[in-house]
């Protein structure tokens, strides 16, 4: 160590950069480099300041900055150690893993992206531009609204296309229906841990969410009920396969049994069934079990890419339907022809259905990862799907868990974005999709996994290395 030291002696003399951040850099080089190995012991902070003639509380915040970046542990009566696992998580172009926006993973497959090229070409080379440049009324033409039922039918049989709506995406939807069902100061009924989006576009119309609470089926029916008797609410809002953030399915009962309460009262129901299309088994949907009531919205942002603003909505009736394109009509225009005409082709030609699969199977290659990696520790997920929930020990609150990731260049999202009843569980949410490979997403994993495995408190300070020196 005293080889090391001196080598830290002379990088201190000739920097004018803060001593404490440049020990820290040292002490990253070195295990880059290899001077430094895993469980090798660092001096102590009195040893360490002598030796480089700084100061301790110098060194300390050094020692503290050193531990923010996942490069040392330092426990009570044992010392200072260089930590195991990778420090932290580089990957292309400099950025990290970015596991919090919830997007589908990109297929590593030449044949489907040659096969998407080809359509693509074909769509635009045939088509009217100028058509596709003009207004167009809302909700698709009747070409693109056919392509809709036939990648509803799977889902609600019964649709048809004069009950269809055609929509720039599934957050432009989910505004116009509470903005229509629901007036400011009025309330909707939503599970305890929602979507996001949902929170938000609430917050912008005036809306109030009632938060039902969560057990192992999903939203628990009797106290939607209660809801229903007390409270008069609007709707409910629901989100019942593969629900963003647990990864949750209703079971069909529990589908039932919320449906049969929305009929007794007459309450709509908004089916968001986003990630509805990646299992390949799933219960019937609601609006099969209360069609009379349900808005069932689908779209491909969450099984083929996020830039694809496509949604579908299948409204309870003719009317509503009408109604319903009036309302989006004055927030969205229209949905846009050159979207619709590359959506359409890719549904009627097979494209967007390979896709699907193709996204389904590196979903369950990536599952099978964090199984491995945190399936020990409690991890909720659904192999076909591509995000999962993280229970987290004692010892971390979310929002330290997900600050520290952070710093070590991977993104999860802390409960608190998705509670609805200002009471979140102690828990993150991991997306495994976006623009990272599997490899990139099994690294990710493993340093979740370690950062659960060697606990740190991301905000330690010089008192906390003080007192673990003392002892």
């Amino acid at each position: 160590m005293t080889t090391i030291t001196t080598h830290w002696r002379k990088q201190l003399r000739n920097t004018t950069k803060p001593a404490y951040l440049l020990l820290a850099d040292l002490i990253a080089d070195d295990i880059k480099t290899g001077r430094l190995a895993v469980r090798d012991r660092l001096p102590t902070l009195r040893e360490l300041a002598a030796d480089l003639a700084l100061n301790y509380t110098t060194v300390a915040r050094g020692y503290a900055e050193a531990r923010k970046r996942g490069l040392i542990d330092s426990r009570a009566g044992t010392g200072t150690f260089i930590r195991s696992g990778s420090p932290s998580l580089r990957l292309r172009g400099g950025s990290g893993a970015e596991m919090t926006m919830n997007m589908p993973p990109e297929p590593d497959d030449a044949h489907l992206l040659a096969r998407m090229h080809e359509s693509a070409s074909q769509a635009f080379a045939q088509a009217d531009l100028h058509d596709l440049m003009r207004y167009q009324d809302f909700g698709g033409t009747a070409h693109d609204r056919e392509a809709a039922r036939h990648w509803l039918r799977p889902f609600v049989p019964d649709a048809g296309i004069d009950r269809i709506l055609v929509c720039p995406g599934i957050h432009s939807v989910l505004t116009a229906l509470f903005s229509q069902l629901a007036r400011p100061g009025e309330l909707i009924c939503v599970e305890s841990l929602t979507y996001p989006g949902v929170k938000a576009v609430a917050a912008q119309l005036g809306v109030q969410l009632h938060a039902l609470q969560l057990d192992d089926d999903g939203p628990i029916a009797d106290a939607f009920e209660h809801a229903c008797k007390t409270l008069k609410p609007k709707a409910l809002y629901c989100n019942p396969t593969l629900l963003n953030p647990t990864a949750g399915t209703v079971p069909r009962a529990r589908r039932e049994a919320l449906a049969d309460v929305a009929l007794r009262y007459a309450v709509p129901i908004i089916e968001d069934d986003a990630y509805g299309m990646l299992p390949r088994q799933t219960p019937a949907a609601i609006a099969m079990l209360a069609p009379a009531l349900t808005y069932y919205v689908s779209g491909f942002s969450k099984c083929f890419g996020a830039g694809l603003r496509s949604a579908y909505v299948c409204s309870p009736t003719v009317v509503q339907s009408q109604r319903l394109a009036g309302a989006m009509r004055a927030t969205t225009v229209m949905a846009s022809p050159i979207t619709n005409a590359l959506t359409t082709l890719w549904v009627e030609d097979g494209t967007a259905d390979a896709m699907l699969q193709a996204v389904r199977g590196e979903s369950m290659a990536r599952q099978a990862l964090a199984a491995r990696h945190l399936g020990g520790s409690g991890l909720q997920a659904h192999p076909e799907g591509f995000h999962a929930w993280l229970p987290l020990p004692s010892g971390w609150s979310p929002v330290e868990f997900a600050s520290y990731l952070r710093t070590q260049n991977v993104g999860v999202v802390a409960s608190a974005a998705f509670s609805t009843d200002g009471d979140p569980p102690e828990a993150v949410r991991i997306c495994l999709g976006g623009p990272m490979s599997r490899e990139q997403c099994d690294q990710a994993l493993r340093l979740i996994a370690d950062t659960l495995a060697h606990p740190r408190h991301p905000h330690a300070t010089v008192h906390s290395f003080a007192g673990a020196e003392r002892l």
